[in-house]
């Protein structure tokens, strides 16, 4: 029993020891050897690299999960624009930040490889010296930046002639204040000030909300003709084209600190109900999302179905070259990750179209879809053997007559299972569309937790739907194996068309 108390004093005085530890946190120098948040291709880490030669970066995709990072230990600290921490911190009083910053970025615009890349760039880069001159930059800064306030935002997207196109233009549409959802349309400092450029040079602006990461391979392949809020570095001056420097920010390292807040349990759950459903009718943006999921999800299913049946009828008779160029095709797509895939096609396939993320995701998923219907169709048929086959034309059924109404409703049974699997890892695989800018369930639930800085709701909501929209499809496939399961049919229809003799 004394080893066991001696053991336990031992454990608390350790656990009291890594939170004095936390507490003595000063300097940047004091989280060598510890772990750290940053956005994935902020570049931010670079500013502090040198001063702590031990710490292990962690990136993350949303600025907000860093917060849960910090909160949960996974990280002593994180990188983030010290204005986004001042949004942060009214959100989580329990955030602080170290005085010395950790450096001052320069943020730019890049500009798309196409046709219009110099002109862009050109009238770009007048708009910023002329708006600097006139003092418009300092007025996007004081109000978005320096005095933002995230209840009474208001940012004008009307008011363009268009007189020289549209303008394709990729935000990260979940970083406060620079670009977020607010009622329903994109708000923030990049929207703003790209609305007013467009407003000046003739353009109408098209916004396309993507993980940051994906915002400068995007423009680099001309598929967006702006990306917003790229950091300056040596690297990106030699790839990318840059426009001059249209904000600079200092970079702050956030620490965990006291929560002084005195809101219950029950009382912080219903303020996060309101503000992740209620506030600007946020509930109307999942319905969007769990549309878009659906949509992209029954497209590719109806279409992948026919894809991979209609492949299969053609190779079904061992047909070698059919049968070469279909085993390709699927070992290329079965060897390609998801994400992988899906930006292959929208970056590169059809980097050079207007066809949206959403028509791509489709494409994508009819493709693995399609590679997955030929498979099951082939284990199915290859189960019967071929007795069925000859028996079937001994009774006097053509090719396509045995195939269609004796050998496909037995091969069933065996691949609808399957199929009833692959319908629901396509539901869940969709999750990945919002990389090519498509505003499905995931992405929404992303961006209503960038605006709430509240994860309970969203996530668990987001689980649910999937959950339902899972379970709907797979009663469907069950009603339709039920239908055509052999035993249920009758001998007269089975042998309908067929000629019968006494």
């Amino acid at each position: 029993m004394k080893k066991i108390l001696t053991l336990l004093f031992i454990a608390a005085v350790a656990v009291s020891a890594v939170f004095s530890a936390r507490e003595k946190i000063e300097t940047i120098e004091d989280l060598n050897g510890s772990n750290i948040g940053v956005q994935t291709a902020v570049l931010y880490e670079d500013l502090i690299r040198d001063r702590v030669p031990d710490t292990t970066f962690q990136y993350y995709t949303m600025p907000n999960d860093m917060i849960y990072a910090l909160t949960s230990g996974k990280v002593d600290a994180y990188l983030i624009e010290e204005v986004s921490f001042g949004v942060q911190k009214a959100n989580h009083p329990e955030l602080e930040c170290l005085q010395e910053p950790a450096g001052y970025i320069n943020a730019t615009c890049i500009i798309g490889n196409n046709d219009r890349q110099d002109r862009i760039l050109k009238e770009i880069n007048q708009f910023i010296k002329d708006s600097t001159e006139s003092g418009l930059m300092d007025e996007l800064y004081d109000y978005w930046i320096a005095d933002f306030d995230p209840e009474t935002d208001t940012c004008d997207i009307t008011g363009f002639t268009g007189e020289n196109g549209t303008l394709s233009v990729a935000v990260e549409g979940g970083y406060e204040p620079f670009s977020f959802v607010s009622n329903g349309h994109l708000s923030g400092y990049d929207v703003d000030f790209v609305c007013r450029f467009c407003r000046a040079y003739g353009y109408t602006p098209v916004f396309y909300e993507v993980p940051f990461e994906a915002i400068a391979p995007g423009v680099e392949t001309g598929k967006y003709d702006l990306g917003m809020n790229i950091v300056v570095s040596e690297e990106r001056n030699e790839t990318g084209t840059l426009s001059d420097v249209y904000y600079t920010t200092p970079i702050r390292l956030v620490i965990l600190g006291e929560d002084t807040s005195e809101i219950g349990f029950f009382q912080n759950l219903k303020n996060s109900f309101y503000k992740t459903f209620i506030r600007e009718s946020r509930w109307k943006l999942f319905v969007q999302g769990a549309g878009v999921t659906v949509l992209i999800t029954l497209a590719s299913i109806v279409f992948g179905t026919i894809l991979g049946f209609a492949v299969f009828m053609i190779c079904r008779h061992e047909n070698k070259v059919a049968n070469g160029i279909t085993n390709f095709f699927m070992w290329l797509i079965h060897g390609m990750p998801t994400v992988l895939l899906l930006m292959i096609l929208y970056y590169i396939v059809f980097g050079s179209s207007r066809l949206s993320g959403l028509w791509v995701s489709v494409v994508g998923f009819t493709l693995m879809f399609a590679i997955a219907m030929i498979e099951m169709l082939r284990v199915g048929y290859k189960a019967l053997g071929k007795g069925q086959f000859e028996a079937s034309t001994a009774l006097g059924y053509s090719d396509s007559q045995s195939f269609f109404r004796i050998l496909l409703p037995q091969a069933a049974q065996h691949f609808l299972p399957l199929y009833r699997n692959e319908v629901v890892t396509l539901i869940k695989e969709t999750s990945v569309v919002g990389y090519i800018a498509v505003l499905d369930l995931t992405k929404i639930s992303d961006l209503v937790r960038s605006r709430t800085y509240e994860a309970f709701f969203p996530l668990i909501l987001t689980a649910v739907i999937y959950f339902v929209i899972a379970a709907l499809m797979t009663k469907v496939v069950k009603i339709i194996e039920k239908r055509i399961n052999p035993r249920r049919r009758s001998q007269e229809k089975i042998l309908k068309g067929i000629k019968q003799w006494d």
